[in-house]
């Protein structure tokens, strides 16, 4: 999460959309930049809400915009499958190696998840209490260039982006029944990425 203090802007870091490579362009700009620990670089709306805002509220000054960046959800999960078949994770109970990706997809549709496809929701971040979208700037993973231009203009200040924190290569095929499954079961992931701006 990066904090914007003058410019009244909070980057929401939504898990696998590239927010690294934000973090790593726009970190010195930052008034507070939060990494560490994950539940905190990665607050969602309502843990953001509920904590940090009122702590950032004290001045009473003019309320804080909030951005975040949302991805396809067979991307976003194709993302999260590469990520955990990487070799550190060989072995380990959150590894797929060794798993198709249709079989990581449906275990994430599964209730209970095992926890090799337990990797959170982005309707659940990006959703406030009463159930909407809870950031003001809502942009798609895909449409880059756009979130570029907002932030560039929104900070006064030049972006240039390095590819940080790349899963590595696997097959991400995922089958039209898998998909189908995917898109009804979890049809508010599909909601929230229409919203985003492209």
């Amino acid at each position: 999460m990066l904090v914007f203090w003058k410019e009244r802007l909070v980057f929401l870091a939504v898990p696998k959309t590239g927010t690294t490579a934000i973090e790593g362009a726009l970190a010195p700009k930052a008034a507070l930049v939060l990494r560490e620990p994950p539940i905190l670089k990665h607050a969602t709306v309502q843990r953001y809400k509920r904590i940090l805002h009122p702590m950032m509220d004290i001045t009473k000054a003019a309320e804080f915009d909030t951005v975040a960046v949302v991805r396809d959800p067979v991307d976003w999960l194709g993302s999260w499958y590469r990520y955990r078949n990487r070799d550190d994770l060989l072995g380990k109970p959150n590894s797929t190696r060794g798993r198709s990706f249709d079989d990581f997809v449906s275990a994430y549709m599964a209730d209970p998840q095992p926890g090799f496809a337990a990797v959170g929701s982005q309707a659940k971040f990006l959703r406030a209490p009463d159930g909407t979208v809870g950031v003001t700037h809502l942009f798609r993973y895909e449409a880059r260039p756009k979130l570029i231009g907002f932030l560039e203009e929104r900070l006064s200040t030049q972006i240039s982006l390095n590819r940080l924190n790349v899963s590595p290569p696997a097959d991400v095929t995922l089958s039209p029944g898998i998909e189908k499954d995917l898109r009804q079961t979890c049809a508010a992931e599909f909601d929230v990425w229409e919203a985003g701006q492209s």
